[in-house]
């Protein structure tokens, strides 16, 4: 069963058919809308500050959602796909984003709609990714503006997540 723990007085909610695997931790001030997957090994801790997070948004196996103390807190958006082991720190995720495995997102960064976090990526502290585009390397700069096909796998990739969920229910 995932460990959903009341902090500061502060209790994770969600919207209607989430999905939050038997091992994720969801604890705080967290707000999360409908269709929503937290997949195993992940956490939402929002501690120390608030997290909000929008419609049909996957949080995949091992990544880390996490804010600053009384400086920075956490908002992702909707159609977002966060995946394997990633960490996503006081920043804003604006809708249909998706971030690669490994990639780092830092407080006070903006991420634009449409756009893409290669996997590995280091988005440094206050950056703002351009909507509609994708940002790779270390410290992660814009490589290019994403096309059709990228666009489709953002959707698609956000789409599939509710359906894996139904097979583990």
């Amino acid at each position: 069963m995932a460990i959903v723990k009341t902090v500061r007085g502060f209790s994770p909610k969600w919207g209607s058919n989430c999905f939050f695997a038997d091992n994720c931790v969801i604890v705080g001030e967290v707000t999360m809308g409908d269709n929503c997957t937290v997949w195993f090994n992940a956490v939402v801790r929002g501690d120390v500050h608030s997290i909000t997070i929008g419609n049909n948004t996957n949080i995949q196996d091992g990544a880390v959602i996490h804010c600053t103390y009384q400086k920075a807190k956490t908002v992702i958006g909707s159609n977002v796909s966060i995946a394997h082991n990633a960490i996503v720190h006081g920043c804003t995720v604006e809708d249909n984003v998706l971030i690669g495995m490994g990639a780092i997102i830092m407080d006070d960064a903006v991420i634009g709609n449409n756009s893409v976090i290669a996997a590995g990526a280091v988005v440094l502290p206050k950056t703002v990714v351009e909507p509609g585009s994708i940002y790779a390397g270390m410290p992660a700069k814009k490589v290019k503006e994403i096309g059709d096909e990228m666009r489709e796998v953002i959707q698609r990739t956000a789409r599939n997540y509710p359906m894996y969920a139904e097979w583990f229910k």
